[in-house]
């Protein structure tokens, strides 16, 4: 017991030692590698000994080559500008860490959001003229894409087999891809569940996810549609700021990733079977991939989302997934997701349902 105690009293003095020296911030209950920062690039490193999710805040991508093995008599770093921290994404050995690299001016504490309210005003931008297939109606929208610089919604309709663009202020809409009835000709969707946009070559990527395929389509009309991936169970579409396309797929409950010119893709989220593991997804349905190439992955069932960072085996958990007791059916699904810029999670749920979602924890609102 007397040596428990000591033990404690040394790490919360490394802790409070660490503080005052390098002006960090100390994460508490908090997942590893989890945001403790306005940054998104910034993570919880869990401190050897502690409890209670208590670390460091730092940089979340150092070269793992360059971090050494801490002392393993006692977790010490040679360096005095070292800490060591559990890192297991480079090695399941505690490691020596930088402290530059945990500094308040690369990972600024996180802005308390909690006093924040809704907006109640509003106003409406697209449809609003009942359900229907005039083009100034909306019906069984099953995905958006907001481009600021074309000043356009792009909307899924799945149930009309079109993808519709509206002009910021406009009544109508213009139908921008299918259109062409119900089908799986090259010029036709059926029932497409997503839209995202690639802005350097100014295409529609599109989950066409009643064709079970993934396909573009020319901004400028002036290419003739063409198929991506062909024989994909698709539910979602997103693109990072390389040109890199992710796919959520349901089949094998993944997300994969298309870099134009391969012909292979890669699995970079799930891919394990169904299920609720960290390193699982069921049944995924919206993505967002951040600026540092973080996948966070919303599961169709039940509204768990998980963040994925870049070449991680595993998610880390940001809303727990809302099970009910015994084997009830859910009684709502996710259907959309986007992420703001302090970390926060906002769902769609299809029971009209709003949820506001901060790591580990689910608010509705």
């Amino acid at each position: 017991m007397t040596t428990i105690k000591i033990y404690c009293y040394i790490v919360f003095g490394i802790l409070l030692s660490i503080t005052v020296q390098i002006e960090s911030q100390i994460c508490e209950k908090t997942a590893q590698y989890d945001q403790c920062s306005t940054n998104n690039a910034c993570g919880c490193f869990h401190m050897l000994g502690a409890n209670d999710g208590v670390g460091i805040c730092g940089f979340l991508w150092p070269t793992c080559s360059r971090l050494v093995p801490c002392n393993s008599s006692d977790n010490s770093c040679l360096q005095s500008n070292m800490i060591c921290v559990q890192h297991p994404q480079c090695d399941d050995r505690p490691l020596c860490y930088p402290v530059t690299m945990m500094n308040e001016n690369i990972c600024p504490p996180m802005i308390s959001n909690i006093n924040l309210k809704w907006k109640l005003n509003y106003s409406i931008v697209a449809g609003g003229n009942g359900g229907g297939n005039d083009l100034n109606q909306v019906r069984r929208v099953q995905g958006i894409y907001i481009d600021d610089d074309k000043q356009t919604i792009y909307i899924t309709q799945y149930n009309s087999d079109r993808i519709v663009g509206w002009k910021f202020g406009e009544e109508s809409g213009e139908i921008v891809a299918g259109g062409n009835g119900h089908g799986d000709e090259i010029n036709q969707l059926h029932n497409p569940s997503d839209v995202t946009v690639d802005k350097k070559n100014d295409l529609l990527i599109i989950c066409d996810q009643g064709n079970e395929r993934v396909v573009q389509w020319s901004r400028q009309k002036q290419i003739d549609p063409r198929i991506i991936i062909a024989e994909i169970k698709c539910n979602g579409v997103t693109i990072d700021n390389n040109g890199d396309i992710y796919i959520s797929e349901g089949e094998t409950h993944s997300v994969i990733r298309f870099k134009q010119g391969e012909a292979e893709v890669t699995t970079v989220a799930g891919g394990n079977g169904y299920g609720y593991e960290p390193n699982q997804l069921n049944n995924p349905a919206y993505i967002f991939v951040d600026e540092q190439y973080s996948i966070y992955v919303s599961d169709h069932e039940y509204g768990r989302v998980t963040k994925w960072i870049k070449n991680a085996k595993e998610g880390i958990i940001v809303a727990k997934e809302q099970i009910p007791d015994g084997n009830i059916p859910p009684s709502f699904y996710s259907s959309g997701m986007a992420v703001d810029h302090f970390g926060n999670v906002y769902v769609i749920l299809k029971a009209s349902v709003n949820a506001r979602i901060k790591p580990e924890e689910m608010i509705l609102t």
